[in-house]
């Protein structure tokens, strides 16, 4: 997480800003990190006595409205995202992976997310009493492996490739295109009490359908203790609250007796049969 978010600004906005730096300190404080204010006019001052704290790619982001002064923050590798504000509509920031605009209303956790975004990090999803939920990361890849193996596991899932460099380059690709464009996906799911990785869970879009589709995978060496039902219910709350999601589907083949258990435990409902990949399912609606 950044420790400073570093404001560079410019003219009567600026000025905004500083007027009201108490809310935005209030914002990020009780996160133990610290706000910034300069003007775009110091910048190259304010820059190289900044950039001899060999710490500041990690520990730093910057906002600016200054579309040169972007660019030159991205240029010497700095993780920084562009503000809009009523000064500056016309213009660009075509390098920009994230832009934001009314900083007065952002929460710490924007920030977060952007700077974890820029700097290859996983998101942090949800937790619950014995669980942990976060994104997946390439390092997650031979734990896949090894939940993957099992029988219960390869008899119902679409298999991972057999070539782990080849998962490995699906993983980058769905971490930028599905993490970084949907805000959701398939999650790592970790066991708190031994920092285990034990199964995958989480949110897709599946091709020729609209609404977003839960998947989960447990360890079968840990299954039957009720962790598939309380990540799978934790998700459910997590796309209903935080991704305002109405309605939830699922597809589960007939004879995966554990599943449609477990999906008609958590309130899905039967709502046809449909046949992908050469494979026909149940399609299951939760709302």
């Amino acid at each position: 997480m950044p420790h400073k978010i570093i404001f560079i600004l410019s003219g009567s906005y600026l000025e905004f800003v500083r007027s009201h730096k108490n809310i935005l300190e209030q914002k990020v404080s009780a996160h133990g990190a610290s706000v910034i204010l300069t003007d775009v006019t110091c910048y190259p001052d304010f820059l190289n006595e900044h950039l001899t704290d060999n710490s500041i790619h990690k520990q730093t982001l910057f906002v600016t409205d200054d579309p040169e002064i972007f660019h030159k923050l991205l240029k010497s590798g700095l993780y920084v995202i562009a503000l809009y504000h009523e000064n500056n509509r016309n213009c660009s920031f075509p390098e920009a992976s994230y832009a934001v605009e009314d900083i007065l209303q952002l929460e710490y956790r924007s920030y977060t997310e952007a700077y974890k975004r820029l700097a290859h990090l996983p998101w942090d999803i949800l937790e619950t009493e014995r669980l942990y939920v976060r994104e997946s990361t390439p390092d997650d890849i031979p734990d896949f492996y090894r939940l993957y193996q099992a029988p219960s596991v390869a008899d119902f899932m679409e298999p991972l490739f057999e070539d782990p460099k080849e998962e490995q380059a699906y993983l980058q690709d769905y971490i930028k295109q599905v993490y970084g464009f949907y805000g959701f996906g398939i999650w790592t799911v970790i066991l708190k009490s031994t920092g285990q990785i034990i199964g995958r869970a989480g949110l897709n879009i599946r091709e020729g359908y609209e609404l977003p589709e839960l998947g989960f995978v447990i360890d079968s060496a840990l299954q039957n203790q009720g962790l598939a039902f309380e990540v799978c219910s934790a998700i459910l709350t997590y796309a209903k609250e935080e991704l305002y999601f109405e309605k939830i589907q699922a597809f589960v083949q007939e004879n995966n007796i554990a599943s449609r258990k477990l999906l008609e435990k958590l309130g899905f409902i039967y709502h046809r049969t449909v046949t992908e990949n050469n494979r026909e399912y149940l399609q299951m609606l939760f709302a």
